[in-house]
């Protein structure tokens, strides 16, 4: 019973993610209400996924993989290269997806990232004249919407996460 609820807070993630990605798509910015509201989200999910299995390796593994990422990240906000929202969303996918998906997660957000930066260098390649310009826009200022990357490949490991539970009962991904 405990599984379905963790993958019920995992799913109720998925639109605060959606929201994230548009926001940070628009705006530039990643609101630090968002963030915390995710990490509660992913930890709650983890604390019910470890007291149904009494296996503590894998949220422990999720906080080891969090600090790791913000620590890892920190030089390259100062350096002004991503933005401080960014960070705070990056370190808090790990409590929000596990440890166990941590692969996962990792080519997906190598695949969305290169394709962000693909379609933010090279606008042309996208159909619609006013979203050309917009990329144009970003380009020129030399910001590139990280929250979008984080957030698809964040939603797709759910999605994966929820699919792979319904066709191993029992099991939480792999």
């Amino acid at each position: 019973m405990l599984l379905v609820e963790s993958l019920l807070l995992m799913a109720l993630a998925i639109p605060l993610l959606a929201r994230i990605a548009w926001l940070d798509f628009t705006t530039q910015q990643i609101a630090n209400r968002d963030v915390l509201l995710l990490l509660c989200l992913g930890a709650g999910s983890q604390l019910l996924l470890s007291l149904q299995s009494g296996f503590w390796l894998d949220m422990g593994l999720s906080a080891a993989a969090g600090l790791l990422l913000f620590v890892a990240l920190l030089p390259f906000w100062a350096l002004r290269k991503v933005g401080a929202g960014d960070i705070k969303l990056m370190a808090t996918v790990p409590f929000l997806i596990g440890g166990s998906a941590l692969v996962v997660f990792s080519f997906l957000m190598l695949l969305f990232a290169l394709v962000t930066a693909l379609v933010v260098k090279n606008p042309t390649l996208l159909p619609e004249g006013t979203f050309r310009v917009y990329i144009q826009h970003l380009d020129r200022k030399g910001v590139v919407p990280f929250g979008v990357p984080i957030s698809l490949a964040s939603i797709c490991t759910i999605a994966f996460q929820i699919v792979s539970s319904f066709i191993a009962p029992g099991s939480l991904l792999i």
